[in-house]
């Protein structure tokens, strides 16, 4: 390969939460026992290096001894539209439909105010982001769940009657749609995808669609847009997107928005615009540049090939040394979803022992149930192969035996 998957990056000290953030609360990992270090596998942030033109890109705008107030090039817009073309075959997409946002979840509740009013319900699918419920809570929105259903090939499917049966009983009018799923990395197919879009088009509910993961697919999947598969889809929908999942830009800060229905775009940039806070860093409209480059493309498809590579490995060994736990193998994202309900009942303990023990060897998993999963442990696998191998050595030695 071109390009570094397989170093060890060092990120200790480097104020990474994945690292340094281990032993602070919350939900975050206890440190592990003496003897062990840690192998982050709980933020969904990856260890390894971005593609070089990013910072690059960067230092070469840093160099310009001033940093004061400047206009958004037309060469920010025109990346993003052809990131979005050569991508997820997105055609018609102009600068007039493109907005910068300070991050996905601010772009979320900004929505949300102007499609609904406050203590409103909004129809998400469970399992659900951790961040979805948290934006929600904060803004004083009630959550109503509509579970996704694991098919007879243990493949995770909306069930379009039961979202269509909350909607109509809690009067819904606004729903937040992942695509790719997090956390159970499934990539909608089109024809689903159409589906959810007529339940929702059936009873007027709009979309807030997340498709931060897109560029992040597996094998061979394919993301549709989901603004892509009508026209319904795209006056009903206001997508949001970020490099930072793709090449691990998080800390920089900056996300977009999509959206086809002026007056939707418009009462939305208005409710960005009352904060005044929505502004974008200048090194962070470059990072954007060196990464939806001809390099950051071909950087994106090694790092597909590798972390395909990582999920086959992790599901082979899972299913092969580890009888009892479940897991339903990802399309997209870099994240497992491991339901212990069976190995726990087997072994007679409990989530929270099997979450503890891997902990204390090292293993910085994340707590599933604060996605709505019972039972269930979240596991990142952005990590050179060896890493990934070192971790389910120590599993299966110390933890699930």
């Amino acid at each position: 390969m071109k390009y570094d998957f397989t170093n060890i990056l060092d990120r200790k000290g480097k104020d990474a939460i994945a690292y340094d953030g281990i032993g602070t609360g919350g939900f975050a990992p206890e440190p592990p026992k003496e003897g062990f270090d840690v192998i982050p596998m709980w933020i969904a942030d990856m260890n390894f290096p971005t593609v070089p033109t990013i910072p690059e890109a960067m230092i070469e705008r840093a160099k310009h001894p001033a940093y004061g107030y400047y206009v958004t090039p037309d060469a920010y817009y025109d990346a993003i539209i052809s990131w979005q073309k050569d991508r997820n075959g997105v055609t018609n997409l102009t600068a007039e439909n493109i907005d910068y946002l300070n991050g996905v979840l601010g772009g979320v509740a900004a929505a949300l105010k102007v499609l609904i009013g406050p203590g409103d319900p909004v129809l998400v699918h469970r399992p659900t982001y951790i961040g979805f419920t948290n934006t929600l809570r904060s803004n004083g929105y009630k959550i109503i769940h509509s579970d996704l259903k694991k098919d007879e090939n243990g493949v995770w499917r909306m069930d379009y009657e039961d979202m269509e049966k909350k909607i109509q009983e809690n009067h819904i009018h606004a729903a937040v749609f992942c695509s790719p799923h997090n956390p159970t990395g499934r990539v909608w197919e089109r024809e689903e995808i159409e589906k959810a879009m007529e339940v929702y088009q059936r009873n007027q509910v709009y979309v807030i669609d997340d498709e931060i993961w897109s560029d992040i697919i597996l094998s061979n999947h394919r993301h549709i847009p989901t603004q892509s598969v009508s026209e319904d889809a795209r006056q009903r929908t206001i997508s949001l997107y970020a490099p930072s999942k793709t090449f691990n830009l998080a800390g920089l800060i900056g996300s977009y928005s999509i959206i086809y229905n002026k007056d939707l775009r418009d009462r939305y940039l208005a409710e960005l615009g009352r904060t005044h806070l929505n502004s974008m860093n200048i090194l962070s409209m470059y990072a954007l540049l060196g990464a939806y480059t001809e390099e950051g493309r071909e950087w994106v498809d090694e790092l597909r090939e590798v972390l395909t590579g990582n999920v086959d490995y992790a599901v082979q060994f899972i299913h092969e040394h580890f009888p009892g736990v479940e897991v339903s193998k990802p399309q997209g994202t870099y994240m497992l979803f491991l339901d212990f309900t069976e190995w726990c009942r087997e072994h007679g303990v409990t989530i929270r022992e099997v979450k503890k023990a891997g902990w204390d060897v090292g293993v910085a998993w994340q707590d599933g149930e604060i996605f709505g999963g019972k039972n269930c442990i979240r596991m990142n696998l952005a990590l050179p192969l060896s890493k990934v191998k070192e971790a389910f050595d120590r599993l299966q030695k110390y933890v699930l035996k």
